[in-house]
């Protein structure tokens, strides 16, 4: 991996994950207890309200880190009323002393998550009886619905925050239909040469039909012929004996690993 393809794939992680925090309706950055920093080189993302304890997270950083950064992240935390907050961090970026600056901080090692990235070469064809299409705005409430349920998060909220990153111009949704039902939905964020595959889910009732490599390839062809060449995706290492289908997925249609990275979870 060369370290322009590192910095563009965590950069456009963050970049993702901004938009979508960032562009959340009014109501919803006060219910949800929204706010966002740009640090650092990275961005700084707190949802105080979050039941997930998904959404507060900094990452996106290119460069080693310093106590200084660390400590005003952590600051930005404790100033926003957060009790948890997670940094996904490239192991590029950790300082020599990292291990002294997370004990200091009350920073602790967390699952691990894979990062991966595509070269853009051709995906052969794949199989599915469902029909695969952009979502226009007239089902962007259906489609945030959908993918929430698929990832198993709550609607209050969230939901709207979703339907709404459908206006950022750096933002592709993607559905699966069955019939006129909607089934399935994926994104793909783009910024300057890098595209993000930002998350996919599919009903339950709907699992194991092909929507989850359908979406992959779409994005590749998609992410291509715009003319991007970092395209990053990430998801969960397995544990030992056990399987990830996303990222089985994934590499049957070409994604390779770059490197683990571990989620570092800071506690008020």
């Amino acid at each position: 991996m060369s370290i322009s393809v590192g910095a563009a794939v965590e950069r456009v992680e963050a970049e993702s994950n901004f938009a979508l925090e960032s562009g959340a309706p009014a109501e919803v950055v006060e219910s949800l207890g929204i706010a966002t920093l740009r640090i650092g080189g990275g961005v700084a993302l707190s949802m105080r309200n979050d039941p997930t304890r998904y959404w507060s997270k900094a990452l996106g950083f290119t460069e080693p880190l310093t106590a200084d950064v660390v400590a005003e992240v952590c600051d930005f935390y404790r100033e926003q009323g957060n009790q948890r907050a997670v940094l996904q961090l490239a192991p590029s970026v950790l300082p020599a002393d990292w291990d002294e600056i997370r004990a200091k901080q009350g920073i602790t090692a967390g699952s691990t998550w894979v990062k991966l990235a595509h070269n853009g070469s051709a995906v052969p064809p794949v199989e599915t009886s469902l029909r695969i299409d952009v979502v226009g705005p007239e089902h962007a409430d259906e489609w945030a619905a959908v993918l929430l349920a698929g990832f198993g998060m709550p609607l209050d909220g969230y939901q709207a925050m979703f339907a709404a990153s459908l206006g950022h111009p750096g933002i592709t949704a993607y559905g699966a239909w069955d019939g006129d039902r909607l089934v399935a939905g994926a994104t793909l964020f783009v910024d300057g040469d890098a595209a993000e595959f930002a998350g996919a889910a599919t009903l339950p009732s709907h699992r194991g039909r092909g929507a989850q490599s359908a979406f992959l390839a779409r994005r590749i062809a998609d992410a291509t012929a715009a003319g991007r060449t970092a395209l990053s995706a990430e998801t969960g290492k397995p544990a030992e004996g056990t399987r990830n289908p996303s990222l089985e997925n994934m590499t049957r249609v070409g994604f390779e690993v770059l490197y683990e990275r571990v989620n570092w979870v800071w506690t008020a």
